[in-house]
């Protein structure tokens, strides 16, 4: 045993009573309650004393019942000396019980001190301290040798199984809470994630919206330098006020998405398809609930390349294809090219970056080039 053991202490879960359970805590109480009731019912039974006597032996009682609560609380908060003191007041009054006649309390005081102090104390300070209280139990104790030594024996025994279940449990409670803290832990960091998760989606929203709202304010720019009829310019006035009510209502739906109130991929894509001139939808493979995340996933690369065919081939035809594989969903949205428009120098060009940087945090992939005759994005996402 090293010199750290001697000297340690038991972990205050083991020597408190916090996660302990109901009955187990009553079960003690229990036998706290007998222990003191049988030694009060000797004093007043038993007692060679009469009268005043009686009444200060079970006061005696009483003072070592309050010696042990004491106890109790100053080896929880780990103060050794004043715990060896209130062992030193136990084992005087069991000397006083002694040589007043209550061999009985005397007794099971020694006993119960050579116990708590193998459970509750260091061993170097548990060992002496059980030692001078076995050593005066087998001093009064009147049985053969050989049956005091085998109580002593199994006394200490008793006294260190118990510090040992003690710390088995003590154990026990740190891991749980150990377990609690990374589950708190874990918690947040799921928080985390959702803020995230939720300004990207927001961020998404707002930038498929502004683009085509972009779309329709420069090419409004365009046609009034071009001096075109103003029903043309209010037409591209409108659809973009369109466009930013839309994002709005896209914005507010971002969230009950977020929980997984989504409305059938399918449908979407067909509503989104239906707005593109010459679009067509298909969808293979066994269709069945995507993850919220997946879902979003295809919405907004559906709507970012229409947006972008809008931009830069404008009257293109487009083809957008749904596939559910074993392991993922494959989205392709293929134009059939045309002349670039002139709003195709609109915008930054971060659109599809975001998109791939959505995949790539699902563990899918996005590719995006010129295809035989016009341009086509993929989107693989793991589900």
């Amino acid at each position: 045993m090293t010199e750290k053991a001697w000297t340690r202490w038991p972990s205050r879960e083991a020597l408190g009573r916090a996660e302990t359970s109901g009955p187990r805590r009553l079960l003690g109480w229990i036998v706290r309650a007998l222990v003191l009731g049988m030694l009060l019912w000797g004093v007043f039974t038993r007692s060679p004393a009469h009268g005043w006597g009686a009444l200060g032996a079970a006061a005696g009682v009483l003072l070592a019942a309050f010696g042990a609560w004491a106890l109790y609380r100053t080896t929880l908060a780990h103060r050794l000396w004043p715990s060896l003191a209130l062992f030193t007041v136990l084992l005087g009054i069991a000397v006083g019980a002694q040589v007043a006649g209550f061999r009985v309390a005397a007794l099971v005081i020694w006993c119960g001190c050579a116990v708590t102090a193998l459970e509750r104390l260091p061993i170097a300070a548990a060992l002496p301290v059980a030692s001078v209280a076995l050593a005066s139990y087998s001093a009064v104790d009147n049985d053969a040798w050989l049956t005091t030594a085998a109580t002593m024996a199994g006394l200490a025994l008793a006294g260190y199984v118990l510090r040992l279940d003690a710390e088995a449990r003590g154990n026990a409670q740190r891991l749980l809470a150990q377990e609690r803290a990374a589950r708190a832990a874990e918690a947040e960091s799921a928080a985390l994630a959702e803020r995230s998760r939720i300004a990207r989606e927001i961020h998404d929203v707002l930038a498929h919206s502004l683009s085509a709202q972009l779309v329709h304010l420069e090419a409004a720019r365009l046609l009034i330098e071009k001096g075109a009829d103003q029903e043309q310019i209010l037409e591209r006035v409108v659809a973009a006020r369109g466009m930013a009510r839309d994002g709005l209502a896209e914005t507010r739906q971002a969230l009950s998405a977020l929980r997984g109130e989504l409305t059938p991929l399918e449908d979407f894509l067909t509503q989104l398809v239906a707005t593109a001139e010459g679009g067509e939808a298909t969808v293979s493979g066994e269709r069945r609930p995507l993850p919220a995340e997946a879902s979003q996933a295809v919405r907004r690369v559906a709507q970012e390349a229409l947006t972008n065919v809008r931009k830069h081939a404008p009257g293109a035809k487009t083809q957008v294809r749904l596939e559910y594989g074993e392991h993922e969903v494959t989205l392709v949205v293929r134009d059939s090219g045309g002349s670039p428009g002139e709003l195709g120098v609109t915008g930054a060009g971060y659109g599809l970056l975001g998109m791939r940087e959505r995949a790539e945090l699902l563990g899918g992939s996005l590719d995006a080039g010129p295809d035989e005759e016009g341009f086509m994005v993929t989107l693989k996402v793991p589900v």
